[in-house]
């Protein structure tokens, strides 16, 4: 599974008009998952999402996971972060998941969310989404769990 996380002060997503998720001071993680990927895969990446320090402490620092500061969290499936693009101009879909088992890993990935942590909100899979944030920084890091081995 891949993720883009970025460290905002707001986020929503809203579809057709209706607000899905918003939150306030937390993380925003665009979420993909590759055809390779397991229940494994998503508890992993959800505990490196919950417990990677890029908030400052009182000196300044990334010292913070989004767990110290009990900031939201808002997770939105895209899959086009599992696109190819080494090569072309046009991304090739090959290491993405089918959207069956997207589908089914992220509805998996949003129930472990809600049982393990108290603030958490979500996208709509499969649905076209508006996403607004502010970007507090801007601070963004690309996490990839595949296979547990770069976990």
């Amino acid at each position: 599974m891949l993720t883009i996380i970025q460290r905002v002060t707001t986020a929503k997503v809203t579809v057709n008009d209706q607000e899905m998720g918003k939150i306030s001071t937390g993380i925003m993680a665009l979420i993909a998952v590759e055809k390779d990927d397991s229940e494994k895969e998503a508890q992993r990446l959800l505990e490196r999402i919950l417990n990677y320090r890029i908030f400052a402490d009182t000196n300044g620092r990334m010292n913070l996971s989004l767990r110290d500061i009990k900031g939201g969290l808002l997770l939105v499936p895209q899959f086009t972060l599992a696109a190819d693009t080494h090569s072309g101009n046009r991304p090739s879909f090959t290491r993405a998941a089918t959207p069956e088992k997207g589908r089914e890993l992220f509805a998996y990935l949003m129930q472990l969310a809600i049982s393990t942590y108290p603030i958490v909100e979500f996208g709509q899979f499969g649905a076209d989404m508006q996403v607004a944030l502010v970007n507090d920084g801007p601070v963004t890091f690309t996490l990839r769990v595949s296979g547990l081995q770069n976990g």
